[in-house]
């Protein structure tokens, strides 16, 4: 009677210890999912997608990208907010089109254009010192024709698609730029993010090891080893 007595004493501890270790990594796990929600929503990124894969419309994608980028740079550049960034873009939609439209037209292409502003989905990008992870993120999108090409993208805010083009973009001006707009743990987030997977890929062996460490604590508490 003793025994039982024991072990069913040490077995609600053992209980209580893993439902204080659990509680502990969701508050990890939770820290970690709104920085990365976080940082996204203080960035606007560019996206230009081609017709097709063709070299001719793979090369009329860059020149699209060049003149858009060109031509808006003074409205761009020196946006000192996302709201700001965001007001220029809805404002100058239709006449980013018009700037696409002429830059196909003078390569003998007739090519629609439709550019846009909204969430969309973008794989693993990185920018100097920095990489941002897969995810969806508020963008400028222009589809050039049907669309079906590979694509190309910048961040829009803060400017280092102007950066990029004009100056090359270097590692010590990406971190500027990016620190002027995000926290220091959102900052440190996309500085260490190396791939898409990554960062689940670690959430993923804290599990493993917080559920080794908590089976090895009832164990021992309830005298199984």
């Amino acid at each position: 009677m003793v025994y039982i007595k024991k072990a069913k004493k040490r077995f609600i501890i053992g209980i209580i210890l893993i439902a204080f270790i659990t509680a502990g990594f969701y508050s990890f796990t939770k820290d970690v999912y709104k920085n990365q929600k976080s940082y996204k929503e203080h960035l606007i990124r560019f996206h230009v997608i081609a017709n097709s894969d063709s070299k001719e419309d793979q090369a009329l994608k860059l020149k699209v990208r060049d003149r858009i980028i060109k031509e808006m740079n003074p409205k761009f550049e020196n946006s000192k907010s996302l709201d700001q960034t965001r007001m220029i873009i809805e404002a100058n939609l239709s006449n980013i089109e018009k700037i696409a439209k002429e830059e196909i037209k003078k390569n003998n292409s007739n090519y629609s254009v439709k550019a846009m502003l909204g969430n969309f989905n973008f794989p693993t990008k990185n920018y100097g010192a920095i990489t941002l992870p897969a995810g969806n993120y508020e963008a400028l999108r222009v589809v050039i024709g049907e669309g079906e090409g590979a694509n190309w993208w910048c961040v829009l805010f803060p400017p280092l698609c102007f950066i990029d083009i004009n100056n090359g973009l270097t590692d010590e001006r990406t971190k500027q730029e990016m620190m002027n707009v995000l926290t220091e743990e959102e900052f440190k987030m996309i500085q260490t993010a190396r791939s898409s997977n990554e960062m689940p890929i670690k959430l993923k062996f804290k599990v493993v090891e917080i559920l080794e460490y908590a089976k090895s604590k009832f164990d021992k508490v309830v005298g199984m080893k």
